[in-house]
């Protein structure tokens, strides 16, 4: 950055470059661009601002001496040259705070730079796009609806009948009239609209919206935790259920006694809706004080706390899945229980039992007629009364005595002798199963039933299957029919571990047990080449078998074992998996005893 050179008389001259001078111009020009240096950090506790940094982008040069220039300096000619050694140690010390006040400007550079990114940033953070997009498009929707309403206004206006003319006898008083009249249903429209006019938006008919609501995905916490909800929410309402069952079966002696008491002056002297009213008022009174953690037990049957089992966070498949097969089968039964219900009460209104709803329908006519013809007073203190003596008296004797309320329980015969619509669909069936049964045969035995053979064992000698009868399908002889166990056959799945090609390895089908012979039949509609029969006597083993390892429980499968194939076969997928078994093993047993005995 320096010159240093000799004159013609020996003095040491010294030429600083413009090089340096335009830079500190440059940084001058750009010292402070946006903040003040006193609102920035200190340098030294700068993130960014490092020695090794600064170094880097601007290089330093600091200015030497050769050995000719200092030996040239340290010549002791004459004191002009001392002192002009001790200006050239001044100016370098000079230069060198200008290169460190170089060193800062560019270190605030770096900082001023850093801040902006920052506040960059915050500014990016802070003006959501979207945001700005949702506000501006429901702004846009007001302002169409605006628009609708003012075009709706002009429409009425201007759809309006014109003013019938006045006569002309005097033009400035109806002029003046009109105008007065016109000012005052302005002024009155104004006025009402300011009063009413956010209620009479609010009757404004709108079309509905139509929300779907998202399905959650089947999952084992959530599914036990909705059971458990369920749980709770119905506690309340199955404790009241047991607080009358137990004031009906006089669990607690003095407690039914008094209630019968009361319950029956209240209905004799018209108190009986008071008394009710009474009764939740205290109720609701009572769970207030115990919201406020009063401990007040108001109860008949005393309350049985069950142990509380701490929800699993980690489960295991098996765990998963005997928990669906739990969850299913309460499921399975209470919709069960629903739809008796519900199917019981239809079929006593559409007279599928005639002789049931005949009962309802003289029952109906003569409450109508009494109704007609009796004061409510009387009609409400004889209601009131029997509905007293029947819950206190009459059902607590029924349920002790189940034979007398098998005779004369009118309600209870005729709930119970409701069919539902699985009971009517069995009792179609097994008419018309009867019938058939009936007509052939009568036909059989007119046309070629054998001398010596009654109509009992020839109706029962065919079975019939769906593809046709049983020993036509199977290739047995007559005598072959399923048990009377199977007589449907048990639904599973024939998996041949010998086959290699998927469409033989599994088959859906109908399995069947007679008294010699295991058959199978196949569900795919082909030849009987599908079907297959096992002899029991040439059966090696049986046993139950279970499918999938990981599945809980014993498994719904049975395995067979034969001469011949290699693997034994299995009947897998099976809902009587038990039942079937019992049954296969018994005639198996049977009919190897008595091939034993027969050899022996």
């Amino acid at each position: 950055m320096l010159g240093i050179f000799r004159d013609s008389n020996g003095h040491v001259k010294i030429k600083q470059k413009g090089a340096v001078l335009n830079m500190l111009k440059r940084l001058d020009k750009i010292r402070f661009r946006g903040h003040k240096r006193d609102e920035f950090l200190d340098i030294a506790e700068s993130p960014n601002a490092s020695d090794t940094e600064c170094g880097d982008e601007v290089p330093m040069k600091i200015p030497r001496t050769s050995g000719k220039d200092s030996d040239e300096l340290k010549d002791p000619a004459g004191p002009g040259i001392i002192n002009m050694a001790s200006g050239v140690q001044d100016y370098n010390r000079t230069e060198s705070d200008r290169l460190n006040e170089i060193k800062g400007h560019l270190e605030i550079a770096l900082l001023e730079k850093h801040f902006l990114q920052e506040e960059l940033r915050k500014l990016r953070e802070e003006t959501n796009a979207e945001t700005l997009k949702q506000e501006l498009e429901k702004e846009r929707q007001r302002r169409i609806e605006l628009e609708q309403k003012v075009n709706e206004i002009l429409k009425t206006r201007t759809e309006e009948p014109p003013p019938t003319p006045l006569p002309t006898k005097a033009p400035t008083q109806a002029n003046g009239t009109d105008k007065r009249s016109n000012m005052m249903c302005s002024r009155v429209q104004k006025w009402v609209y300011d009063k009413f006019g956010e209620y009479i938006e609010d009757f404004r008919f709108q079309p509905e919206e139509n929300t779907v609501e998202t399905e959650e995905p089947l999952s084992a916490r959530r599914l036990t935790e909705n059971m458990r909800r369920l749980k709770r929410g119905a506690k309340p309402v199955t404790n009241f259920v047991k607080n009358l069952s137990a004031l009906s079966d006089w669990y607690s002696i003095y407690t039914s006694a008094i209630a019968f008491i009361i319950y029956m002056n209240a209905v004799w002297h018209g108190w009986a809706i008071p008394m009710f009213l009474f009764l939740a008022i205290l109720r609701l009174s009572l769970n207030y004080l115990i919201a406020r953690g009063w401990r007040i037990q108001w109860s008949i049957v005393p309350e049985v706390s069950e142990p509380i089992e701490p929800p699993k966070e980690d489960l295991t498949v098996s765990e998963k899945f005997q928990l669906v097969l739990d969850v299913a089968q309460k499921a399975q039964n209470l919709f069960g229980k629903m739809s008796d219900i519900l199917e019981k009460i239809k079929n006593l209104f559409m007279w599928v039992q005639p002789e049931t709803t005949q009962k309802l329908y003289i029952a109906l006519w003569a409450a109508f007629i009494a109704s007609c013809c009796i004061p409510y007073r009387i009609i409400g203190l004889s209601m009131g009364l029997y509905a007293g003596i029947k819950f206190f008296l009459i059902d607590f004797v029924f349920k002790r005595c189940p034979r007398l309320r098998a005779k004369y329980d009118t309600p209870y015969i005729i709930w119970i002798n409701l069919p539902t619509d699985p009971q009517l669909k069995e009792r179609t069936n097994a008419t018309v199963s009867r019938r058939l049964q009936t007509t052939a045969s009568r036909s059989y035995a007119g046309a070629s039933a054998p001398t010596g053979v009654n109509r009992d064992e020839d109706s029962n000698r065919f079975h019939t299957t769906k593809r046709g009868n049983f020993h036509e399908v199977f290739n047995l002889s007559e005598n072959e029919r399923p048990l009377a166990v199977c007589e449907n056959g048990w639904r599973c799945c024939l998996i041949n571990r010998d086959r290699k090609m998927p469409t033989d390895y599994i088959r859906n089908g109908v399995l069947y047990v007679t008294e010699n012979y295991l058959c199978f039949e196949s569900s795919k509609s082909g030849s009987s080449k599908r079907n297959k029969v096992i002899k029991l006597s040439d059966i090696t083993d049986i046993q139950k078998y279970k499918v999938l390892s990981v599945l809980p429980g014993s498994g719904m499968g049975i395995a067979v074992s034969t001469p011949s194939t290699q693997k034994p076969l299995v009947f897998g997928a099976m809902v009587h998996r038990d039942e079937a078994f019992e049954t296969i093993f018994s005639q198996y047993m049977k009919i190897t005893s008595a091939a034993s005995s027969s050899e022996s």
